[in-house]
């Protein structure tokens, strides 16, 4: 068992991306992090140093969530901070996404974060814990051809609320982050795709869709494990149930007086 005074936090989608990012600052940070996810060979690289421990487990799944957060609790006497960061991306709109891709998109990126924080909450009440879900600015405003995705994004900020205002009483607190374009695997390998489409590299094509954006560029996915980190600790103590943006000023872009700032023209 760790030390009494370390913290244990629980990342979920913590082999690669933004909950890496959040696994090696809550490493440096002093925490005993508990990564999980699907892929053994992903946690595993992730897990290299002493005091981040790796479990494979099914998000969707209640009795891996149950088991997961068990050797948890076993190993480590407890736990105080549950990120909620697995997802998927399904691109379509409401007539190009099946039922089966609509249902796959909502237990990926929804129904995964109401088991996990189901299976932790007793232990999170026991420490008066805190809980950060990932969302997306998808969840906030409609992009084009994400039906499902920005529905599960949108319904996993509110599930965090309703977790914010039933157990903060308790003393838990529930946050949601709102990244915009980070660089992340997932990321690449949408610009890939959008490049190819439209004659561009990857390094163009995030360029071309952060162009609008007021800081002209992606975030990396530290910035947001920045923010994550900084949601789960005692400096945010009375924010509960916020939602954070994470976006480099996408939000604040007026779409009606683009044309007055930009040159846009349609792709070929």
């Amino acid at each position: 068992m760790v030390a009494a005074q370390a913290r244990v936090v629980l990342v979920s989608g913590g082999g690669s991306g933004i909950g890496a990012a959040v696994a090696a600052r809550a490493h440096a940070a002093g925490l005993q992090v508990v990564i999980c996810g699907r892929r053994a060979e992903s946690l595993e690289r992730v897990a290299g140093p002493p005091g981040i421990d790796a479990v494979v487990a099914d998000m969707t799944r209640p009795e891996d969530l149950d088991r997961l957060v068990g050797h948890v609790v076993d190993r480590y006497g407890g736990l105080d901070h549950v990120v909620a960061n697995a997802g998927i991306m399904r691109s379509g709109t409401v007539l190009d996404t099946s039922p089966a891709e609509w249902d796959d998109v909502l237990r990926g990126n929804l129904t995964s974060a109401f088991l996990l924080v189901r299976a932790a909450l007793p232990h999170l009440l026991a420490r008066r814990g805190s809980i950060v879900g990932v969302s997306s600015i998808a969840g906030l405003r409609a992009p084009a051809g994400a039906a499902a995705y920005a529905t599960s994004k949108a319904a996993l900020t509110m599930l965090m609320q309703s977790v914010a205002v039933d157990f903060g009483p308790a003393g838990v607190r529930a946050n949601v982050v709102c990244p915009g374009w980070v660089r992340t695997e997932m990321a690449d390998e949408e610009m890939d795709e959008f490049g190819r489409g439209a004659g561009l590299d990857r390094e163009q094509a995030y360029r071309e869709v952060t162009r609008l954006v007021p800081l002209r560029r992606p975030a990396v996915a530290d910035e947001v494990a920045a923010a994550v980190l900084w949601l789960l600790g005692p400096q945010a103590s009375y924010v509960n149930g916020a939602v954070l943006t994470v976006d480099g000023g996408t939000q604040l872009v007026d779409p009606g007086t683009v044309g007055f700032d930009f040159t846009v023209a349609p792709r070929a």
